[in-house]
This record gives structure tokens, sequence and C-alpha cells, in this order.
């Protein structure tokens, strides 16, 4: 059984000191483990804050497929994860080899991933996107162009939707955000008149179709703290609330539940892998240790790139 210091934050700080590294969190973490990170955000956003650091390590408290972008990002610098069975149930939706089939079946179509995906998809597509800049994304490409879209179904419904442009979608979804249930936001709307509906995109249709702003998970942060109104419904995962009371603190934030209010459904349990305790031991081992081959690399980066020229 592993020893673990009884000053357990005073140790990672000492570690993090000592390794020359910076943590990432992502906002769906655990409280404690926002709260000791040098850095919080969206997964891209977080990858290219390490860029600008002279860390020699990146500690990335998220799921794989976001120390893959950093890795993308930071060849040079060592990426470790606290957990390395952190997964995505949505990157884990879209096996690169299926989506290469897709393609095969439309070979004038453009692949759009989404950038929650494996590095091996982003290798095969044409430009990455983020919820938050998904639309720029697809309006760059020309009327007539095919476009697949993956791995979110969801997110490219209201796409096409904002748009007006059809695509092939591939049929991923988010294991917590497509918990969340249309009667249950009502019930909560109709006991909290005065509530804002805030909603990522990763949610069903039928859910974005009550909500008064739909974002990424920095825009939802922002809107919740800009806006002038006493509540907010918040449909997205929970660990977000964390950031949310800090920035608005007084305001009512009303998590929505899954379809079961007995299980902590709008929780990731991907991303509830890590604790303080492995990244602790993350950093006294250096391990677990994400390592990429270059061929790969260089062909995930290709469309990362693709998207940040667009601005």
């Amino acid at each position: 059984m592993e020893k673990i210091p009884s000053d357990l934050l005073g140790a990672i700080d000492e570690l993090r000191k000592a390794r020359k590294a910076v943590i990432l969190a992502h906002y769906y973490q655990e409280p404690d483990i926002q709260d000791i990170a040098d850095y919080i955000g969206d997964s891209l956003q977080l990858a290219r804050a390490a860029q600008k650091t002279d860390a020699e390590v990146i500690l990335f408290c998220g799921v794989h497929f976001m120390a893959e972008t950093a890795k993308i990002l930071n060849p040079t610098r060592t990426v470790l994860i606290p957990d390395m069975k952190a997964g995505c149930s949505l990157a884990d939706s879209c096996p690169a080899p299926l989506l290469q089939r897709m393609k095969d079946r439309h070979p004038n179509a453009k692949v759009v991933s989404y950038i929650n995906c494996s590095a091996a998809v982003k290798a095969i597509s044409d430009v990455i996107c983020t919820s938050s800049n998904a639309e720029r994304v697809i309006r760059s490409f020309p009327a007539e162009q095919e476009i697949i879209f993956a791995p979110d179904r969801n997110l490219g419904a209201w796409l096409q939707k904002q748009t007006g442009r059809q695509m092939q979608l591939w049929p991923g979804t988010c294991q917590v955000h497509e918990t969340f249930n249309e009667r249950k936001l009502i019930e909560l709307a109709t006991r909290n008149p005065g509530a804002k509906v805030v909603a990522h995109p990763e949610c069903e249709p039928t859910l974005l179709a009550y909500a008064d702003f739909v974002g990424s998970t920095s825009a939802l942060l922002d809107y919740v703290t800009r806006t002038d109104a006493p509540a907010f419904i918040v449909a997205t995962e929970s660990g977000i609330l964390h950031q949310m009371k800090k920035q608005a603190p007084g305001k009512n934030l009303i998590p929505l539940p899954g379809m079961d209010e007995n299980c902590a459904c709008n929780e990731c349990p991907h991303m509830r892998r890590n604790t303080l305790e492995k990244i602790y031991l993350a950093l006294r081992d250096m391990q677990p240790r994400l390592e990429m081959g270059e061929e790969l690399r260089l062909a995930a980066l290709k469309p990362l790139e693709a998207m940040m020229a667009l601005g």
C-alpha cells in the first residue's frame, strides 16, 4: 500500500517545484484539484497555457484525450496524467478505423472533429474544433462542401441549426450530457421562475431548446458571471459549479440532475478518477506518462494548426 504524506497539499507543492511542473485542471475536476492547479480551463485552453510556461513537466488533471492534446502541442515536455484509465465516453465512441470507413464512403467530404477525440481521430481529420469555435470552423467551408462531423452528434445537430449546414454526423455522445432530462428541466424551471437556463451543446436538442444560453464550459462560466439574473439552472458537468460559485458569489446555482436523482449522473466518472493522492504519486514517480509516436503527433497536429489558423 502506497504511503501518502499527511500534508498532501504541501507534498504536492514541493514536488511541483522540484519537478518544474505545471498542474493543469479541467473545469470538471473535483474542487480540491481545481484549487491546487496553476491553470483551470477547457482542454485546448489548458494545453496552450502550458506552451507559455517554462515548465519541464505538464501534469494534466483531466482525461486521456486532453493529455494527448497537451503532448501534441508540447512535444518536448513530459506529460503526466494522474490516472491513465481516465478515458472519455465521447472519444471512445469514435474509433479511428470506423471513422476512416465513413471517410471512405464520402471521399469528397472534409472531416471536422470535435477536440474531444483521440489523437488517432485527430490524425485523420481535416480540422479540429472546440465547442467555442465550432460554428466559426463550419462557416469557414464553402456552402457546397460536404462535411463529416465527429464525434458528438448533439454538438453537430446544434451546429446544423446554427449554420443551416447539413452534415454527416458521427453518432457519438457524452454519457453525462446525455443523461439530462427534459422533464426534470421543466420541473426545475417551474420551481425557479426567475432562473436562466444555461447548457452545453453536448446536451440533447430537446433540452437545448429550453436554454437561454448555449455555449462551451468557459462561455457558460462567463455568462453566469456577467449576466444580471438571480439564479441559473446549469446543464453541464457539475464540476463547473465550483468556479461559478467563486466568480459569481451570491447567485443561486442549480445543477440539473441526471435521470436518476439518486446517482451522481451529472458527474463525469472518468474525470473523477483523478485524486489528490494520484497527483502526488504521479509527481513523485513521474508516472503515468503520456507517450506518443512522432508520426502520429505530427499528423494530429496538422488539423489543430488548421483550426488555430482560423483565429
